[in-house]
């Protein structure tokens, strides 16, 4: 037996906290993964916001607290972020800005009332249709909407290039 197993008080306040929550069946918010895939992780993460309240996450009650349309904005920022430090190359800061990429995805799932499974489910549906789980191509006998004016230029598909 450890050291510290003798002597809970002498564990890191975070691993402390963590083994309360489970001993009294709570979600482990913001836990390190120990997961064996993303998708656990965000599942996690989604049934976890369901006990967030300001005394244990202040910073996710206030984003859970606040407007459709300002998570919405939270999640075009950190997606931005992410494709700016991915033109700087910076590797680091891609995978914090695209943690914090996810974290705000999964609070819109939530607001939204969207189950992570469904998203995989799509995902998976995509990957057995077309190979892989890319976004499937636009059909190609959609009648356009003639109230929208017609893009100039080299061409239509803003969805290709760099």
């Amino acid at each position: 037996m450890t050291e510290i197993a003798r002597h809970p008080e002498r564990e890191p306040a975070g691993r402390r906290r963590r083994v309360l929550q489970r001993a009294e069946g709570r979600p482990d918010i913001g836990r390190p993964s120990t997961s064996s895939s993303a998708q656990g992780e965000l599942k996690l993460l989604h049934a976890s916001l369901a006990a967030v309240t300001p005394d244990n996450h202040p910073r996710t009650a206030r984003l859970l607290a606040s407007s459709t349309r300002k998570i919405a904005q939270k999640v075009i920022e950190e997606a931005g972020e992410v494709a700016l430090e991915t033109v700087k190359h910076n590797t680091q800061a891609i995978v914090r800005e695209s943690a914090d990429l996810l974290y705000h995805l999964v609070a819109l799932w939530h607001r939204a009332g969207v189950d992570p499974d469904s998203v995989w489910v799509e995902m998976r549906r995509r990957a057995d249709e077309l190979g892989i789980a890319e976004k499937p191509p636009k059909a190609r006998n959609r009648t356009p909407d003639l109230s929208m004016p017609v893009p100039q230029g080299k061409g239509g598909d803003h969805d290709q290039g760099e």
